[in-house]
């Protein structure tokens, strides 16, 4: 089943977030059905920096295909900007596509972009993202690849021209919508009744953010379809980091994290290690 498919069921679909070809690997052993590849992740764990618009379009692209070598889920992929205008949207896109991405995010702001939910964020007109996505649509090579509008417009110019705004880019032909940094429950819902029958809704869970959180069949009731939790699993590594590198520099050996840890072996069986090497026996002379 595609991501296009899958979406046009009403059950809500779940995407976590991944940053590498690992990260997506365990969240596909723990039984995801699609995987959301995050460019705030990818700034967190690649280079050790906010999501400020540090991150290039290669270093996103080679994230996306060292993936797909991992698994065959379906992997939405975070575009930020497109990296630049119409022109550049439509590389972006043709390349991400290429690389195996299901769907492509694209939104509305300016450059350097910065996260959703970080103050002091600065939008394109509407029309000029709009233009951004017709070139997206454009640019894919197949109509199962859904591009994804995301609009900031409720931090900058509030609710109502975020709502605008998503008119705007659904006449434009975005497959589903993202309106971020919602505030509450009822802006929620108003989002749902106005958009809901006609696209896919995406909700962005994040931990400290400015919407609230809800779980997946909360989220399903409002009326969502897409739920990304993008920063979840950077959260939840760097706790896990910080109690391992403690442990290890107060101890001076791993005896005290050993219940927090896999062994050799234990990790060569996640990455099957020994089917792996099987596969390479059979074209051995």
């Amino acid at each position: 089943m595609t991501l296009k498919q899958r979406l046009q069921q009403q059950r809500i679909l779940i995407a976590p977030g991944v940053y590498d070809a690992f990260s997506a690997l365990m969240a596909e052993r723990a039984g995801f059905e699609a995987l959301y590849l995050s460019g705030a992740s990818i700034a967190y764990t690649r280079l050790g920096a906010p999501d400020i618009g540090l991150v290039s379009f290669a270093e996103v692209c080679d994230t996306m295909a060292a993936i797909r070598e991992r698994t065959a889920l379906p992997v939405i992929i975070d575009a930020d900007t497109g990296f630049g205008n119409a022109l550049n949207v439509q590389r972006t896109v043709r390349r991400f596509e290429r690389a195996g991405a299901s769907a492509i995010q694209l939104e509305d702001q300016t450059s350097p972009k910065r996260c959703g939910h970080l103050d002091g964020k600065q939008l394109i007109g509407a029309g000029e993202m709009a233009g951004k996505i017709r070139a997206a649509l454009d640019a894919r090579a197949s109509d199962q690849t859904l591009i994804i509008a995301r609009t900031d417009a409720v931090a900058v110019d509030g609710f109502d021209a975020a709502l605008d705004r998503a008119e705007t880019y659904l006449d434009a032909g975005a497959d589903v919508l993202f309106i971020e940094a919602v505030r509450d429950v009822e802006q929620m819902r108003i989002v749902t009744g106005r958009f809901g029958a006609r696209a896919p809704l995406l909700a962005n869970m994040v931990e400290g953010g400015k919407t609230p959180l809800k779980d997946a069949q909360e989220l399903q009731e409002i009326g969502y379809r897409l739920a990304i939790f993008p920063g979840g699993t950077v959260r939840a590594v760097a706790h896990a980091l910080d109690a391992y590198f403690r442990q290890l520099h107060d101890a001076g050996s791993n005896q005290g994290n050993a219940g927090r840890m896999l062994d050799f072996d234990a990790l060569n069986g996640v990455l099957g290690t020994a089917g792996i090497l099987e596969r390479g026996r059979r074209y051995e002379g």
